[in-house]
């Protein structure tokens, strides 16, 4: 005070209008200075000791003595020892702080005691015992001589005594490979130091406790100072991650350019951030909370990460892997193409019927007759229908010139409500398809061009989806990769730490190259379905028999969005891989849905083409769901109103799709829907009681209701927190549902399926079931802290390059691909058969 106001006189009289200093009132204001100067010497008795290492000082420190401890430190160049400063005060009555500063050559490191941290509400934590390890400063020289000082002061009049301890820390320095066990707590924070070896680029920092609690922080820092090893400040430089139980960092030589960084253990004030309880208090203002025990026993060790051998050889085995499939459809393609080649030679010409050939298609009826209750019909009774469907429901007859001149006709100059703006026709649609029994022509009267102009639709807005979706996905997923790379935030991102490889700027770029298999499987279908697409073209334009009025009717359209949907989630899913976190789960599982909904229509056009939905209303029913996708992770989590409301639009809309389905579309929702459902209750129900017309619908309907209210009154009462999965498990139930359903059918007509779509059966379902056992390992986990998610971290498993949740990858686009494949070969057993004969369910 006596200083700044001699100052503030003698500043104050020096800028006169002439600019010259009064002799006199200089000279008054250095005595007055060194007046003052003395007065504080007299009042504060400050007293140096020559310290020496690992002895214990016992001492007391008021306001008017100040005591400083010179330790004289040798530093060598080739031989790193860590210093360690721990001071513990014995009374604990003063209101003032006592202020410990240590000054070094190039460094500062100063705290109070009792050390206050703050936690979550600003609630304030004492702690009457604190250890600091200095930072060391560098040197040129071999060995150099340094001292530094330990300056003890208060503002307290009261005396406080104190203990002073420095040490040195032998071992400061970690070993590669080798474990390192030591105590840490809030107040008492620890950091070593590691060299990277020569030889050696790429470390991986393991950190293992046997404690879930305390929550602690492991930062890995530049060799430099000051360290930063408060709860409060952890996070301002370095790679940071919060951690229970394990704790895993990759660490590159490139980032530092010493060569060299300090691993550093933080435990924290509170155990919030790692998922633990928050303990209740009062919010006093400048109150004072006891944490009780927070020490916690942590082994480090660090590895070698793995070499670039391991990358090239990762990368070699993925491509191996999946462009073997591709030399497997090669040689089936060209065995196909020579076999096709033999059969020419004894080909029946187009224009001669079966009937003049002498050979009669394979029918399904030939191995069961089908009761009129329903359940079986008699061959004489399907004669009969297909007879009465010529005669009374107006089938309409095309002659095989007409369907070959259709194939040089524009499509643009043909549209499908060509066929629905007359009455008469739409009358015979309502007849045709609510008859009891429904075969696949009945079901296919619309002309081809308009079907396949209808379904390429589906691809080309997938195709657009894609662009206009996928975009926008890279340019978020980079921008979160450049903040976890700039803010050194682990907990952004849920990895697998203990197997997360980086390349480049991605952090783990195994699990971005194992999604490498939904893109060329997605590609390689793409290429079967052009294939299969050109012959069959080839075949229509020749007026071949059964290209033109056998066999499931062939469109491809739907094809070709599956394909364009599995190179996606590829796409997709990698980019979620980038920075795995609940935000942008949706980019992982938005192309699942559409996956699961593209196989349903598929399987529902296979035998229903003229009525199958469009691929407007398709895409905007899978936008809705991708909506409510998002709204479930925002909102979802414990929200009852949301479950509720998400519930009832479930059972709604299940029970509109039965109808739709049940009636083939043949239905109304207006103002009198209320009147004829009544009306219909009444007539079959209470004025007589009759079974329903179509019992194998009816079936299929009433377990999928079933199922679905199940799943509503699960996702009611249970609330997962994983809105997305549960999403997706409805897809994937209601798609395997109709796939069964489909099959038994399939067989309870009579009908077969052949070795390569039974091989394929097989071998899709053992594929798929391997995986969601790799699926299930549950590696990490969004749904709860980045601290809890790392304590299901495991070591690769493949190559020590490829994890659990890679091989899922690799499995389900395998098991994806075989999926697929399925769907396209599991009805070839009827491309002979007329479609008036292929039933309909």
């Amino acid at each position: 005070m006596v200083l700044r106001s001699c100052w503030k006189s003698r500043h104050k009289n020096s800028c006169g209008p002439a600019g010259w200093i009064r002799p006199a009132l200089l000279w008054f204001c250095v005595t007055q200075c060194v007046c003052g100067i003395g007065a504080v010497q007299e009042s504060t008795n400050v007293v140096q000791k020559d310290a020496e290492f690992d002895v214990t000082y016992n001492d007391t420190v008021t306001s008017q003595n100040q005591t400083i401890y010179a330790f004289n430190h040798t530093i060598s160049r080739n031989k790193t020892e860590g210093v360690r400063v721990t001071v513990d005060v014995l009374s604990r009555g003063s209101d003032s702080p006592i202020l410990f500063v240590v000054r070094q050559k190039q460094a500062v490191l100063s705290f109070q005691i009792p050390l206050i941290l703050r936690g979550l509400y600003q609630r304030k934590y004492p702690y009457n015992h604190v250890g600091r390890t200095l930072c060391q400063p560098p040197t040129r020289a071999r060995s150099e001589n340094q001292f530094f000082f330990v300056d003890v002061s208060t503002l307290s009049s009261q005396g406080t005594n104190y203990q002073l301890r420095v040490s040195r820390v032998e071992s400061f320095t970690l070993q590669t490979d080798t474990k390192f066990s030591f105590t840490a707590s809030p107040s008492q924070p620890q950091y070593f130091k590691y060299v990277f070896p020569d030889g050696v680029d790429t470390v991986i920092v393991k950190v293992n406790s046997d404690m879930t609690f305390p929550c602690s922080v492991m930062s890995i820092q530049d060799v430099q100072c000051p360290v930063y090893d408060l709860d409060n400040n952890v996070a301002f430089i370095g790679m940071y991650q919060t951690m229970t139980k394990k704790g895993a960092i990759t660490v590159q030589r490139k980032d530092f350019p010493s060569n060299s960084f300090y691993v550093v253990i933080v435990v924290k004030t509170e155990d919030e951030a790692c998922g633990g309880p928050l303990r209740f208090y009062p919010l006093r203002p400048d109150e004072l909370i006891d944490a009780g025990n927070r020490s916690k026993l942590i082994d480090v060790v660090v590895t070698p990460a793995i070499s670039s051998e391991v990358y090239v050889r990762g990368m070699l085995f993925i491509l191996g892997i999946f462009l073997s499939f591709y030399l497997l459809v090669l040689l089936m393609t060209c065995v196909e193409n020579k076999r096709l080649k033999k059969r020419e030679v004894f080909q029946i010409p187009a224009d001669m019927s079966p009937a003049e050939t002498g050979q009669t298609p394979a029918s399904p009826y030939e191995y069961g007759s089908f009761a009129d209750n329903g359940s079986t019909l008699s061959s004489e009774a399907i004669t009969d229908s297909a007879t009465s469907t010529d005669n009374n429901y107006g089938y309409i007859e095309r002659s095989l010139d007409g369907v070959g001149r259709c194939r040089h006709e524009s499509l643009s100059s043909v549209e499908e409500d060509d066929y629905d703006t007359l009455d008469d026709i739409n009358s015979d649609k309502n007849i045709v398809r609510t008859k009891k029994y429904l075969c696949v022509s009945d079901l296919s009267r619309k002309d081809k061009r308009i079907l396949s102009k209808k379904y390429q639709i589906y691809f080309w807005n997938i195709a657009t989806i894609a662009v206009f979706y996928a975009l926008p996905v890279v340019q978020l997923v980079i921008t979160y990769q450049t903040v976890v790379n700039v803010t050194g935030n682990q907990d952004i991102c849920y990895y697998n730490f203990l197997c997360a490889h980086p390349l480049g700027a991605l952090s783990a770029f195994n699990n971005i190259l194992s999604n490498l298999g939904y893109v060329l499987l997605g590609f390689l279908f793409l290429l079967i379905i052009l294939k299969k697409d050109i012959v069959h073209n080839r075949a229509l334009f020749r007026n071949d028999l059964n290209a033109l009025e056998c066999g499931i009717p062939k469109h491809y359209g739907l094809y070709y969005a599956m394909g364009t949907a599995l190179m996606m989630e590829g796409l997709l899913s990698a980019c979620y891989h980038v920075c795995p976190n609940y935000t942008n789960f949706q980019f992982d599982t938005s192309f699942m849905y559409m996956i699961a909904g593209l196989c349903v229509l598929k399987l529902y056009q296979k035998r229903h083409p003229d009525i199958n939905a469009s691929a407007y209303t398709a895409y905007a029913c899978l936008a809705g769901v991708i909506f409510f996708s998002v709204l479930g992770v925002v909102f979802g989590k414990g929200n009852t109103v949301f479950w509720i409301v998400f519930s009832v639009i479930h059972i709604l809309a299940t029970m509109l799709l039965s109808t739709q389905l049940y009636y083939m579309g043949r239905w109304r929702l207006d103002s009198g829907i209320m009147r004829r459902m009544l009306n219909i209750l009444y007539t079959d129900c209470i004025r007589q009681c009759s079974g329903p017309m179509y019992i194998d619908r009816m079936v299929l309907l009433v377990l999928g209701n079933i199922i679905n209210w199940s799943l509503a009154a699960f996702g009611l009462l249970e609330r997962p927190n994983d809105f997305a999965s549960y999403l997706l498990a409805i897809a994937i139930c209601n798609l395997l549902l109709y796939f069964a359903f489909y099959i038994i059918m399939k067989l309870r007509s009579g009908e077969r399926i052949k070795c390569l779509a039974l091989v394929c059966i097989l071998f899709t379902a053992v594929v798929w079931g391997v995986a969601l056992f790799f699926f299930f390992q549950g590696l990490s986990t969004w749904q709860k802290t980045p601290a809890e998610s790392r304590e299901h971290n495991r070591d690769c498993i493949l190559l020590s390059f490829f994890d659990d949740h890679d091989i899922w990858h690799f499995l389900s686009s395998i098991a994806m691909f075989g999926s697929f494949l399925v769907l396209l070969t599991m009805d070839d057993d009827l491309d002979t058969v007329q479609r008036d004969k292929i039933l309909a369910f």
